[in-house]
């Protein structure tokens, strides 16, 4: 059986139009308001020729990767997770910053700041990531562990976007907290697993309600997303494929050998999330839990052990192609 549904996709290749139609038009529109002095017109002509190319393309590529069959699409996912999933593609992505470490517990906190910041150009993300760990003396666990009230000014003036030097200070004061009390933070994230779970919905949630068990502002609340209240928790999630897939491609790291990879959920995101609806895998709309339990039940499909691992395809076809 094929993935394309005949009438039924009209209404999403018409949307599929007019997104990119508005999208191009609005970059035009932006372009002849700063030339309002001296319009060239060829230029606006090439402009529009190019929006029209845009628009036939995006539906010619919808139209094909709606005819694939199911082990057409899985053959196409499992190449391009071959492409991406290498050390190459460390460098450009925020999972550069707990490969700077060796140890286990840097990793896991130099980790789990990365992926919290991580939304935004991934360069800017990388540098201000890079400054969180000097910050740190480039010794995350330590400072975590032994720092005083007053080793936290040297976080002053941190800030990426919306998170800035406070939020980073709760982020080592509960680290601080949890590490007196858990050997790892996977155990945070083992202990909120529920019998019969099939994601890690309960686990975040848990990971959540523990992180916030000392006192905080609650404008911080919001850098740790809650599936329980809806959220996709995109950054969570991707932080969690870091730390538990298995280090065979020298990209994830394995740390965490307790949680088993089948329940792991694919990071989902505007790239992500085009694709998998490209591909025929999701059909909701929002990129909220619904939407990653429905993708998650599509890529099970292709392979129940390591579901996850096709985030590599879904991402890098948005990002690098």
């Amino acid at each position: 059986m094929r993935a394309w549904a005949g009438s039924n996709d009209v209404i999403p290749l018409l949307s599929l139009y007019r997104k990119t139609v508005l999208s191009e038009l609005s970059l035009c529109s932006s372009h002849e308001a700063k030339n309002t002095t001296k319009r060239n017109r060829e230029q606006t002509v090439r402009m529009m020729a190019n929006i029209v190319a845009r628009v036939q393309l995006s539906a010619v590529s919808y139209l094909l990767l709606r005819t694939m069959t199911q082990q057409e699409i899985k053959e196409l996912l499992e190449e391009k997770y071959w492409e991406y999933c290498n050390p190459d593609f460390i460098e450009l992505d925020p999972i550069s910053i707990p490969h700077l470490f060796e140890d286990k517990k840097d990793i896991e906190i130099s980790g789990l700041i990365a992926a919290t910041i991580a939304w935004g150009q991934r360069p800017t993300i990388i540098k201000n990531a890079t400054s969180a760990m000097q910050r740190m003396g480039n010794e995350p666990y330590r400072f975590v562990t032994e720092h005083s009230e007053n080793d936290l000014k040297s976080l002053n003036g941190f800030v990426h976007r919306t998170f800035n030097s406070e939020d980073l200070k709760h982020f080592v004061r509960a680290l601080k907290n949890i590490y007196s009390k858990y050997d790892s933070l996977e155990g945070v994230f083992l202990e909120g697993i529920k019998n019969g779970d099939v994601n890690m919905m309960h686990s975040i949630a848990h990971f959540k309600k523990v992180f916030f068990s000392i006192e905080h502002e609650k404008r911080t609340q919001k850098h740790v997303s809650d599936p329980l209240k809806g959220s996709a928790s995109k950054r969570i999630n991707m932080y969690l494929r870091w730390m538990i897939r298995p280090n065979d491609r020298e990209v994830d790291f394995g740390l965490w050998n307790r949680i088993s990879t089948s329940i792991l959920s694919c990071p989902l995101d505007v790239h992500s999330g085009r694709n998998a609806r490209q591909l025929g895998l999701l059909n909701r709309t929002q990129n909220d839990w619904k939407a990653v339990e429905e993708l998650d039940a599509s890529l099970r499909a292709f392979d129940p052990e390591d579901p996850v691992k096709y985030d590599y395809a879904l991402f890098g076809m948005g990002v690098f192609e």
